[in-house]
């Protein structure tokens, strides 16, 4: 209690910052925190600090200036605050993947706790979903083939991953790709995550592969159905040049 009391002030500062949409602001009173009384001390309040707020702080993330608070969130806080994402109906999902990128890939954090603590929870699959999205079908290749190159199939029959085999994923027996995929991985970005997932979190991975199947699927059949309705409207719209005059026609003709 003596430490909440302590960090009070400066949380409700930031707090009524963000509520008035300065961002930098409410991000400045944090870092003031931690450059007054230590970057443990910073930690400990974020845990007092509301999801919702620390998530607008997140969001608006700067690459051109170091950010204290997206280098000192933890994964148990930075999840919490991610699962939120949802709510600014973003549907290119980009702000999602740059904060996620921005804070799993800090130097010397571990990318793999913190997607792991954001399976935990609730909405937590979603978000990974929500994620990985735009690349499903990349994202399925490397599972079946270890590789993200769509024109390459792989040569070793065992690198065919099957639809079976996705239940019984593990960590131990697996292929780990093919050398330029992992070339690619230093961009600490979409492909990295998947790896990650599907070497070192392959429970995880199994569910997010599902989700990002149905979702996938859903979307195919609501495009066809969308499609369908189309021609359906088009074929109705069209002008019917048939009067029932034939005999009009037949002098016309003469």
């Amino acid at each position: 209690m003596e430490n909440t009391k302590m960090h009070y002030p400066a949380l409700i500062e930031a707090q009524n910052l963000v509520k008035v949409g300065d961002i930098v602001g409410a991000e400045s009173a944090l870092a003031t925190l931690a450059e007054t009384e230590g970057d443990k001390a910073l930690v400990a309040a974020l845990d007092e600090f509301p999801a919702k707020d620390l998530l607008a702080i997140i969001r608006e993330y700067d690459a051109s200036k170091e950010s204290l608070v997206n280098l000192l969130v933890t994964p148990e806080q930075f999840a919490q605050a991610v699962v939120l994402e949802r709510r600014y109906g973003d549907q290119t999902h980009e702000q999602l993947r740059s904060m996620v990128n921005s804070v799993i890939f800090r130097e010397g954090g571990d990318p793999a706790e913190f997607l792991y603590e954001i399976a935990e929870v609730d909405g937590g699959y979603d978000a990974l979903v929500d994620y990985l999205y735009d690349r499903v079908e990349m994202v399925e290749h490397f599972y079946r083939y270890a590789t993200f190159d769509l024109f390459h199939y792989g040569d070793d029959a065992r690198v065919q991953a099957i639809d079976d085999d996705l239940m019984n994923l593990s960590r131990d027996e697996e292929p780990r790709g093919a050398s330029s995929d992992m070339a690619n991985l230093v961009d600490h970005d979409w492909m990295e995550v998947t790896y990650l997932l599907r070497y070192e979190l392959p429970e995880i991975f199994r569910e997010v592969m599902m989700k990002l199947r149905a979702r996938y699927k859903a979307s195919l059949q609501s495009a066809a159905a969308e499609l369908a309705e189309d021609d359906e409207e088009d074929e109705h719209d069209k002008p019917n040049n048939d009067d029932g005059d034939d005999k009009d026609d037949e002098e016309s003709a003469l």
